[in-house]
């Protein structure tokens, strides 16, 4: 692991004490206080796991995967389930083979997500990323209607030392779609990274604009390979579920931005987004700094929120 991955497993650890003091100090007295596999075992289990946020869903299916394993391997042992349980919330969050395939070709990424969940942020941060992988970018600031919008992305244009597409406040989002798509194609960009707006409180209008906005891409850049990222506060628990299920219904969403990951008691969420609902969770974020944004690796999350740090060192990982 490269020293500023590590330095970013070790501020996710931290970040996730919150939520690892929901589950996991309530899971080691499980795993040491019960003598036997039995239902009262498996009812604890469910009881920690849905107040870490995982939802009742994704806790039953962990619960019953758990179950099926203890059966299937003949575990006698409590203490010999926390690696199953580990292994199994690993699986339920799987990302595929094929999740960061828009880094590799010609591709618009749209970036949606309600007012207040760093969404704007998320863009410029993923801009400088990119960039710094020998990326070229262009931004384009289509969310024309929330106050200062554009000025926050074009700061964040400069602190990524990326270019910018936008025109005035109150614009129609689609024709700075349009104007960037132009410019994306005209300059050779690899990546064009759309921030959208998400008034979630006016659905029918969001729907109308991202079907406006995706009529615009298909017309004028059939060839780009199309990611939509819903950009979600992981501090709000089960309402991001609420809040991507909304957005499915808006967009063909294809993967989860998760931010604010530091210091809330809910990281859980995590695990029940990809597992209900079966979108994964590409990037995570834990603080403000443009490195703060990463993207999603299931094992790391995992052994953050289980607190594995010696494990992940000894390894040399």
């Amino acid at each position: 692991m490269a020293e500023g991955k590590k330095g970013f497993f070790g501020r996710l650890v931290e970040g996730l004490a919150k939520t690892r003091a929901n589950i996991v100090s309530g899971m080691d007295s499980i795993f040491s206080g019960f003598s036997a596999i039995d239902d009262d075992f498996y009812e604890e289990i469910e009881e920690i796991l849905i107040m870490g946020d995982l939802g009742i869903q994704t806790t039953m299916s962990i619960v019953e995967n758990l179950k099926a394993k203890v059966k299937e391997q003949h575990i006698k042992e409590p203490s010999e389930c926390k690696a199953i349980l580990m292994e199994t919330m690993k699986q339920q969050m799987d990302l595929g083979e094929n999740a960061y395939d828009f880094e590799n070709q010609k591709s618009v990424v749209l970036v949606i997500g309600v007012n207040g969940v760093g969404k704007t942020t998320s863009v410029g941060k993923l801009a400088g990323q990119l960039k710094d992988e020998g990326k070229k970018v262009i931004l384009a600031a289509a969310d024309t209607f929330r106050a200062a919008a554009i000025e926050q992305l074009t700061e964040w244009s400069h602190r990524a030392g990326v270019e910018i597409i936008a025109q005035q406040e109150g614009s129609d989002p689609a024709a700075v779609i349009y104007d960037a798509i132009a410019a994306a194609k005209s300059r050779n960009a690899d990546v064009l990274i759309c921030d959208t707006a998400g008034r979630l409180h006016n659905k029918k209008n969001l729907m109308e604009e991202l079907k406006k906005i995706n009529r615009i891409i298909d017309k004028e850049y059939p060839d780009a390979y199309r990611e939509t990222l819903v950009v979600l506060d992981g501090t709000t628990g089960q309402n991001a579920l609420s809040q991507a299920r909304q957005f499915m219904e808006a967009a063909q969403v294809t993967g989860i931005i998760l931010t604010k990951l530091d210091g809330t008691a809910k990281g859980g969420v995590a695990v029940a987004i990809q597992s209900e609902l079966g979108i994964p969770v590409k990037y995570i974020g834990i603080g403000e700094k443009i490195d703060d944004l990463q993207k999603f690796n299931a094992q790391e999350f995992i052994h953050a929120l289980f607190d594995m740090k010696e494990r992940e060192e000894e390894k040399g990982l």
